[in-house]
């Protein structure tokens, strides 16, 4: 289906759940309040709403939190979405931490993908900027993924005066192993709002002096707007999610749908039709209209760049970035 401005909308993120058992600053930090567990869509009404979207030309899915992997029917959702008449493509996003216990059963259930939330290789730093010791973990996850055969995509947001110099370790992954790294800027939702964003440009612009010449990859890496680049010796590619150096909402082809029901059109704005009554109640053509109206309420563009005119007042542990 196509919104207002003619893009086609054939992806939907999934927030399956508030829940994290890490505290990045910039997301969840410690004293964050959490939904009641009965406001959180059940299983089988994320699947209920998925038909609907299915029916409506929505092929590609991204489960995302909090963090997916403690919601403990995560795997099971996978399996039933990728059953749906017309789905894809199911992917997920996650901290990594529990991957060596579910990346065998993920591989089993189906997925398409994996996209790693990873800010740092450092121990001490990892461990300050989510409040855990948990990075042995999340590079053991990588690796099993990786031999598994599943396609892995490493996701790092640089802070000033945190980890803006650990662009480099984190790049080289990208030449050890064959995945992807993307440096996504500072989204300024929550407490992002609190983090000067670094520029995807100075980090390109780094990552040139360093390794040489990097050469635009054409090839298709997903269903994002992310840039990708490849460098001389490296087994997978550099990538740059840039929504504010680089707006691309021209070519957003995507909705959201939260962990309560909210089908959000644009991250930048407050705006959300909630679904849950309808789906709750069985009125799976009033679930239709819903996902019709959200994608037809898609704006034009963000605007990030603008403070003022940012009205999402959640945090992004509930939206589902």
């Amino acid at each position: 289906m196509k919104d207002t401005y003619e893009r086609e909308i054939d992806y939907m993120r999934l927030s399956i759940t508030d829940r994290c058992n890490l505290r990045c600053r910039y997301c969840m930090p410690d004293g964050i309040e959490l939904l009641p567990r009965d406001e959180i869509l059940t299983l089988d009404e994320i699947e209920l709403i998925c038909k609907e979207a299915a029916a409506l030309g929505i092929h590609k899915l991204k489960i995302t939190g909090g963090e997916p992997l403690v919601r403990k029917d995560c795997v099971s959702l996978v399996h039933s979405l990728k059953r749906i008449t017309g789905i894809t493509q199911v992917t997920l996003t996650t901290n990594g931490v529990l991957l060596p216990e579910y990346a065998g059963h993920l591989r089993k259930a189906g997925i398409d993908g994996i996209n790693v939330s990873l800010d740092t290789l450092d121990q001490e730093k990892y461990r300050e900027i989510t409040g855990f010791d948990a990075l042995p973990a999340v590079l053991n996850g990588i690796i099993q993924s990786l031999e598994l055969g599943i396609r892995v995509k490493v996701n790092a947001v640089l802070q000033r005066d945190m980890n803006e110099e650990e662009w480099k370790p984190i790049a080289r992954l990208a030449a050890t192993y064959p995945l992807d790294v993307r440096f996504i800027e500072m989204m300024p939702i929550g407490h992002g709002k609190s983090y000067e964003t670094i520029a995807n440009t100075v980090v390109l612009e780094k990552i040139q002096e360093e390794f040489g010449s990097v050469i635009r990859d054409e090839s298709l890496h997903g269903n994002g707007p992310a840039i990708y680049y490849k460098i001389a010796g490296f087994r997978g590619s550099i990538g740059f999610i840039s929504a504010i150096h680089g707006k691309f909402c021209s070519q957003c082809n995507r909705i959201r749908l939260t962990s309560t029901g909210q089908l959000k059109p644009c991250l930048c704005f407050g705006e959300s039709i909630s679904a849950k009554e309808a789906v709750r109640s069985g009125d799976l053509a009033k679930v239709r209209r819903l996902l019709e109206k959200a994608i037809r309420n898609k704006p034009g563009m963000h605007q990030f760049e603008q403070e003022a005119a940012i009205t999402e007042k959640k945090d992004m542990s509930q939206i589902g970035g």
